[in-house]
């Protein structure tokens, strides 16, 4: 029983240290104050690369391709989809084009990174855009 107890105790004491750190860093760098580059760079760049080429650190460790985010345009005959682009980063809602969902529910993590509330869902969905939008400048030119 004490072993179970000590177990609990540890856990709940390593979930309340990697909680801290997202707490502090909302609090002290605002998301609401970043850019659609530094929030890509924040959120993004670990798996699509600083570029959005899809060659970030983590990518050679996943099991499905990442994609090279400069392309989209491309890849939708020289249009830019941003709704669909914005329903696959917000992820709350199935997304069916976008096949399986490898990567973070970010409307979810952004609302709750934003203090959970109604107001939180207006900050997450700013945040979303302001994401698409970069994503939007950095199309490559053919």
């Amino acid at each position: 029983m004490r072993r179970i107890a000590g177990l609990l105790l540890a856990s709940l004491l390593v979930a309340a240290a990697a909680l801290a750190p997202r707490q502090a860093d909302a609090q002290v760098f605002g998301l609401d104050d970043l850019s659609g580059a530094e929030l890509f760079e924040r959120f993004c760049s670990a798996c699509h690369g600083v570029e959005g080429r899809g060659d970030g650190p983590v990518a050679r460790g996943l099991n499905t391709v990442v994609p090279d985010l400069t392309r989209i345009e491309a890849r939708n005959e020289g249009e830019f989809p941003a709704n669909t682009v914005q329903q696959i980063i917000d992820g709350r809602s199935v997304v069916i084009a976008h096949g399986t969902r490898t990567m973070p529910v970010w409307g979810y993590e952004f609302w709750v990174e934003e203090g959970a509330d109604r107001t939180a869902e207006r900050d997450a969905r700013e945040i979303i855009r302001r994401l698409v939008e970069y994503l939007a400048e950095i199309q490559a030119s053919d």
